[in-house]
């Protein structure tokens, strides 16, 4: 969801019951939020200046502590409130899907008589209330070290590290951090130091790990790493690799549906060696408090639209829950999103979400055309002064030119790259490719941060107001801003917000990945080794074999979920047609 769109979320949602992830990357606009929120209870701001002792840490730790208070505030007043027609009370009620038990209750004392039954049920029905869980996202990748005034390396100084300490520190109970975009041993190491993330004396995790992985290897990879260091993964959070929001990390062609079954399949089989690592770890460390049980949820997100869908995954494929992020980018109560940006992501049709090389990290990211730092970008490439000013520096991830890591978006990069490119004696066309692929770049720890500043009105990173968004693709399917109660109904079936045709989440995330592999045929760069050529054959063989799991699956259960249905079938012959023909024409 990128920076600024859930970097409050919980406020406005977790006392509803609604969890939600906040990233904890950039702690400078995590400073900004507090001094907003500070001010809103009317209570002294005290500055973690840059410079001063693990003021990153300090910052998140402060910030989460904050939100935590203002969601437990939220909390007891609901509990204590009273019940009536519009009450915010009942409308925590009402948002629960119409299976819960809790609901019914609900429904049954709104039926009920005043009198002692009635309140006796009300005031069950308030111990019921609990607040969402408010989590935090790492990007591994995010890891620049940090130095003091002296030029030294700070040790445990790192981003990640001191964002990772900043969440552990915290006041946060049952909650949970989210690891994404892969493995970073010196993160893993030190979270083995940290008492936060062992069991307390019940055995219970009062702060969890969960794991954002594309496919089964990675969690069993990254699930036995951790699990070698009595760090036990209490989530592998699956996502699709191209159906998704933000950074985008495409698997060899395997697609969501087989993996999905994968998972459903080895379910047992990787909590049971988990477990065994893990206690066996465990008891090498002393851990006296080891679980004597222990859970691993699976959960998936990822281009998800209706509620059919949602019931697919939870019913068939038995994840335990699923994730929406894209679709509430609409939803002004439960997202941050400046007033400009929310009517672009409204008109978006499918061609203004693309799959571009934007990210200074050099892995594909999907981004909203037409934001006005996309518009800053070209004005400064059309003036002769490509790149950006680099006043965050949390991206900084290169150092071909040598000296300190530099981020590939700044003007400091773009302009030595763009001339060193002149002297490669690259043909027309190459040079040309080259070029684009440098003055793609751009900023994102500002525009990734700035809705918060305009709708919060504080005070602006260096003067610089451009925002840009990352959505998933799926955001073209939704065209209405609509209120939080309307999309958490369309979730649960109770009414439908998707305007005009859209395909099944499977069938879309199908189209990327054929459209993907044709890029690889299309970069003549990527064809030139034997084992570039393996790769993207193999690709191919995984789309095929996905396929047909998809035929199958369509012809089991199209009667029970309408949407699998001869359409489905049609799109999946479309699709493998277009694929052969391309293999045909181009892998020779």
């Amino acid at each position: 969801m990128g920076l600024a769109f859930t970097i409050d979320t919980p406020v406005k949602v977790a006392h509803l019951g609604i969890s939600s992830v906040i990233s904890i990357v950039q702690d400078n606009l995590i400073e900004k939020m507090r001094t907003y929120y500070y001010e809103q209870i009317r209570e002294d701001y005290v500055p973690i200046k840059t410079g001063e002792a693990d003021f990153r840490a300090r910052r998140i730790t402060d910030y989460l502590n904050l939100i935590k208070r203002l969601v437990d505030g939220k909390v007891e007043k609901l509990r204590t409130s009273p019940f009536g027609v519009g009450a915010e009370i009942d409308g925590y009620f009402e948002l629960l899907p119409d299976t819960s038990t809790i609901k019914k209750s609900y429904h049954q004392m709104c039926r009920m008589e005043e009198g002692i039954d009635k309140r006796a049920l009300q005031d069950e029905l308030r111990a019921q209330i609990r607040a969402g869980s408010i989590d935090v996202n790492i990007m591994t990748k995010l890891d620049k070290n940090a130095h003091d005034t002296n030029g030294e390396e700070i040790t445990d100084g790192s981003d990640a590290v001191a964002a990772l300490r900043g969440f552990a520190k915290s006041e946060l109970s049952d909650s949970t951090v989210v690891l994404s975009a892969g493995m970073n041993p010196r993160l893993f190491a030190y979270m083995e130091k940290l008492d936060a993330f062992n069991a307390d004396s019940s055995g219970v995790f009062q702060k969890k790990i969960a794991v954002k992985v594309s496919d089964y290897r990675s969690a069993l990879i990254q699930g036995k790493m951790l699990a070698k260091k009595g760090l036990w993964v209490s989530e592998f959070r699956i996502e699709s690799g191209l159906n998704c929001g933000g950074h985008a990390f495409a698997t060899d062609g395997l697609l969501l549906g087989p993996i999905l079954e994968e998972f459903k399949n080895n379910r047992e089989e990787l909590k049971s060696s988990l477990s065994e690592i893990y206690l066996q770890a465990c008891l090498g460390r002393g851990l006296v408090n080891a679980p004597s049980s222990l859970n691993l949820k699976i959960t998936v997100q990822g281009g998800i639209g209706s509620h059919e869908e949602n019931q697919l995954l939870l019913q068939h494929y038995q994840v335990d829950s699923t994730g929406w992020g894209t679709p509430f980018l609409l939803v002004p109560e439960a997202t941050t999103v400046d007033e400009a940006t929310l009517k672009s992501l409204a008109t978006a049709g499918e061609e203004d979400v693309v799959l571009s090389h934007n990210s200074p990290l050099g892995v594909r990211f999907h981004y909203l055309k037409g934001s006005s730092a996309e518009k800053e970008k070209l004005e400064r490439i059309a003036k002769g002064k490509p790149g950006s000013p680099c006043t965050e520096k949390y991206l900084v991830s290169n150092n071909e030119f040598g000296g300190e890591m530099i981020c590939t978006a700044s003007r400091a990069y773009q302009k030595k790259k763009l001339e060193s490119l002149k002297l490669d004696y690259l043909d027309q066309e190459a040079y040309q490719i080259q070029k684009q692929r440098v003055l793609d770049k751009e900023c994102l720890c500002v525009g990734l941060s700035n809705a918060a500043v305009l709708e919060n009105s504080l005070e602006p990173f260096k003067n610089r107001l451009a925002t840009n968004i990352c959505p998933g693709p799926n955001i073209a399917y939704f065209s209405d801003v609509v209120s939080l109660k309307t999309m958490i109904d369309h979730i649960y079936g109770r009414c439908n917000v998707l305007k005009g045709q859209r395909p099944h989440m499977f069938l879309k995330e199908l189209s990327l990945y054929s459209d993907y592999w044709n890029e690889l045929l299309e970069d003549k760069n990527a064809l030139l080794s034997t084992r570039q050529m393996k790769y993207v054959r193999k690709f191919h063989e995984n789309l095929i074999e996905g396929i047909n799991y998809y035929r199958q699956l369509s012809g089991q259960l199209k009667n029970k979920f309408s949407e699998l249905s001869t359409e489905m079938d049609e799109k999946l012959t479309e699709v493998e047609l277009k694929l052969n023909q391309w293999s045909e024409l181009k892998l020779v």
